[in-house]
């Protein structure tokens, strides 16, 4: 299967005002095939939205290195990675433009990693497209494309949020906790969103989840995170066998250890 991302010894530290130095990634060795879809657990503070920064650059590594298929990114600017990474965030509100309307998102969606250039932005010739990709949502998302994705509900701007980041179909698509935010029902829609677009394209997938049951009922690879470090990965046959009950103990030892 082939190496899609690569993290050698990935290392964060930052400086706490006493002058002492925090580690909050811990020398990470990870990879990603493509075709995986990997769920991501861990207590606060584990590492794991860091770990996503480093990834998609918004963050720089103190040590290590990161590749994209075989090419070493470590260096390279947020922007430039965007043209293979795509990023849900927790927050409803980061994913989209407010003022804009549906269509306008995703219009620009359309255009992601791409140059900016003055020129017609062709909405008649998306308009179609766009309406059926928003029918197939199943939240009436399609009868709101004129309309500002401020006034969209919580649900409505997620799923929106998840529509653009996979409109173009990108290399990695990176899910932080982007269910957190909304009630149970509208939450479990927008997993069997999820679901239905990365089988659908097969796209390669890491989703932070604070939700246990979603962590062994999707995706084909479980790791857990504690202080910085990979403390479990199991496989699609290894998680198969882990049961809730198990996920609990996990979490209980690594409370006691803090203790």
């Amino acid at each position: 299967m082939t190496t899609l991302l690569n993290l050698k010894q990935a290392t964060k530290t930052i400086q706490n005002e006493s002058d002492t130095n925090t580690t909050i990634l811990d020398h990470v060795d990870l990879t990603i095939r493509k075709g995986e879809f990997v769920t991501v657990l861990g207590g606060n503070g584990a590492g794991k939205t860091t770990l996503f920064n480093s990834i998609t650059g918004t963050i720089e590594l103190t040590s290590g290195k990161l590749y994209i298929g075989d090419k070493e990114v470590t260096r390279l600017p947020e922007e430039k990675r965007a043209r293979h990474i795509s990023r849900v965030f927790q927050d409803p509100k980061m994913g989209t433009a407010p003022r804009m309307t549906v269509a306008e998102n995703l219009l620009l969606a359309l255009k992601r990693g791409e140059k900016r250039h003055l020129l017609p932005r062709k909405m008649k010739a998306q308009r179609d497209s766009f309406q059926t990709l928003c029918a197939s949502v199943g939240n009436g998302l399609e009868k709101h494309l004129d309309t500002p994705t401020g006034h969209l509900s919580g649900g409505q701007r997620q799923s929106l949020s998840l529509l653009m980041a996979t409109l173009t179909r990108p290399e990695l698509l990176l899910l932080d906790e982007h269910t957190a935010a909304l009630d149970p029902k509208t939450a479990k829609r927008l997993m069997e969103l999820t679901q239905e677009v990365i089988e659908t394209h097969q796209l390669t997938c890491l989703m932070i989840t604070h939700r246990m049951e979603d962590a062994l009922k999707y995706g084909n690879r479980l790791i857990v995170l504690e202080n910085g470090r990979i403390k479990l990965d199991l496989n699609a046959r290894e998680k198969a066998q882990m049961k809730l009950e198990d996920l609990f103990v996990l979490f209980e030892e690594e409370k006691a250890q803090i203790i």
